[in-house]
């Protein structure tokens, strides 16, 4: 697989993450990272970034590292841990790692930071294999 190819069709297609300024920048088989500068709409009452930012960060970590074998897959389960505020002007990076390949179920450990190192919150997302190949075009 080509995996510039699978990058930019993951930037290209998900909508999304487009919307809201996710970026997939690294990406193999089983590995993916993405970045997102926090802006003023991405912050809660409370201002700091919404919980649902940090989420949306980690599943398309996740889904990027699954998509970088080649084929469909969606989330069958998450699981996020929130552990540190970020506020506008923070570059948040999310790194997926595969802990486990399955023939059906994948299961991804995800860290994200701020722009010092700090960690920020850590996940767990299981995916679901479609066993369907991606349509790149």
């Amino acid at each position: 697989m080509d995996m510039q190819k699978i990058l930019e069709y993951r930037n290209a297609r998900n909508r999304f993450c487009q919307r809201i300024g996710i970026t997939v920048t690294e990406l193999s088989p089983g590995y993916a990272k993405v970045v997102k500068t926090v802006t003023e709409d991405d912050l809660n009452p409370v201002d700091v970034a919404h919980g649902g930012l940090f989420f949306s960060m980690a599943d398309n970590a996740a889904g990027s590292a699954m998509a970088a074998y080649g084929g469909q897959a969606v989330t069958l389960n998450a699981q996020y841990n929130f552990m540190r505020a970020a506020k506008a002007g923070d570059v948040l990076t999310a790194e997926a790692r595969e802990a486990k390949h399955g023939g059906t179920v994948c299961v991804f450990d995800i860290r994200i930071t701020d722009q010092d190192g700090n960690l920020d919150g850590t996940g767990t997302f299981t995916f679901y294999n479609l066993k369907k190949p991606l349509k790149i075009d």
